[in-house]
């Protein structure tokens, strides 16, 4: 390993996953959410995985996003912007057939002027505001959004219309949630009224898309879960509940990415000594510490100084001390042996353990949304069958 560290991305597990959630889902399409550099698993890495695996629909955050899926995918697939673009992005997007969010006026105008000068139409997605109040139309703004759509109509191609829930990987969101999920309809009716038919209705991400199956519509935005991780633990337990044989009542996700550096150095540190900086680790018995060549300047937080995990010879063992910018200290004590250049697993399984992202927000009070967008660019990425 050249690298300090090396991350590995399943193909066989994300087939794997992209079959349970056709089956689990039904007849709904699915857009593959890749915002975030495909949740860290790298979009030039990923989108090609995911279209082996059947995926023809992708999502992301902005028009640098698009334009690197673009990049790497095939002909037929299509790439939606749901949230930043600039002015150029909409050109671009206008020339390239790209579909894109529209939630204030300024963008459908600029939408329109781009279609003219192109002389393609501009493939829009409608956001209403339902009670996220993050971007979106809200019911006042819907009257004069019609009136300049029907009057454009042979510049613009309303492909969708949609919103986004408001936390629906918790319970504690229930009400509201239910509350936007009746607002959307309300409103996507009085659209209807306004001459304004989409061609699709979408409004699921990937927790709403499993605990409310009524938000899955025509289409449902899938991110974290394709990747092999729940959006939380209420939404696991949720589907553990609605299993109705006890031999269903397991994980049906495989993780994708797996992350792993090698042990650097040994050394030997007597009772009485602080290891790394500071005085936060006090060696309370001879120990032996092993120093892994990866910290918080590769995505490792120091969140998880003196609680984090890794896995050695199929060992879990304790991170100790400060996380260095470039290296972290384990506690291999228990260790019989343990040698420069032994693997280390950041993330992913060895033998019968794991270390799981969520683990990790556990630990950090971080999500594993957080934690594996973190993940530099710089680690390289392989694609394994």
């Amino acid at each position: 390993m050249s690298k300090t560290s090396v991350i590995k991305l399943s193909q066989q597990a994300l087939q794997n996953n992209i079959d349970f959630l056709k089956t689990h889902m039904g007849d709904v399409k699915i857009s593959s959410v890749v915002k975030g550099n495909a949740y860290g698993h790298s979009i030039r890495h990923f989108v090609p995985m995911a279209e082996e695996c059947g995926i023809e629909h992708f999502s992301v955050f902005s028009g640098d996003e698009a334009r690197e899926v673009k990049s790497v995918s095939g002909r037929n697939t299509d790439v939606m912007i749901m949230g930043f673009m600039t002015d150029e992005d909409i050109e671009w997007a206008v020339q390239q057939e790209v579909s894109f969010f529209v939630f204030e006026m300024g963008r459908v105008r600029k939408a329109i002027i781009a279609a003219q000068n192109s002389g393609k139409l501009a493939k829009i997605h409608i956001e209403l505001e339902t009670g996220f109040n993050r971007t979106g139309f809200e019911e006042h703004m819907l009257e004069a959004l019609a009136d300049i759509l029907v009057t454009h109509k042979s510049h613009v191609t309303i492909e969708g219309v949609c919103t986004h829930f408001a936390g629906a990987e918790s319970v504690a969101n229930h009400v509201r949630v239910t509350r936007q999920l009746a607002q959307f309809h309300r409103l996507t009716a009085l659209l209807k009224e306004m001459g304004i038919n989409a061609q699709i209705h979408h409004t699921a991400c990937s927790a709403a898309s499993m605990i409310y199956p009524e938000t899955r519509m025509d289409m449902v935005r899938i991110g974290i879960l394709q990747y092999g991780f729940w959006p939380g633990k209420e939404v696991f337990i949720d589907f553990l509940a609605k299993q109705e044989n006890q031999e269903d009542k397991r994980d049906p996700l495989k993780r994708v990415l797996t992350w792993r550096s090698s042990v650097m150095a040994v050394k030997s540190v007597k009772t009485g000594e602080f290891v790394g900086y500071g005085t936060s680790y006090l060696a309370e018995q001879d120990i032996r510490v092993a120093t892994i060549p990866v910290g918080y300047a590769h995505g490792y937080s120091r969140a998880l100084s003196n609680q984090g995990r890794v896995l050695i010879r199929d060992h879990r063992l304790g991170i100790i001390g400060i996380i260095n910018m470039n290296a972290s200290m384990v506690d291999v004590s228990e260790l019989d042996e343990v040698y420069p250049g032994d693997e280390v697993t950041l993330i992913g399984g060895a033998g019968d353990k794991e270390i799981s992202v969520s683990s990790f927000g556990e630990l950090s009070n971080q999500l594993n949304y957080e934690l594996l967008t973190r993940l530099p660019h710089s680690i390289e990425r392989i694609v394994v069958k």
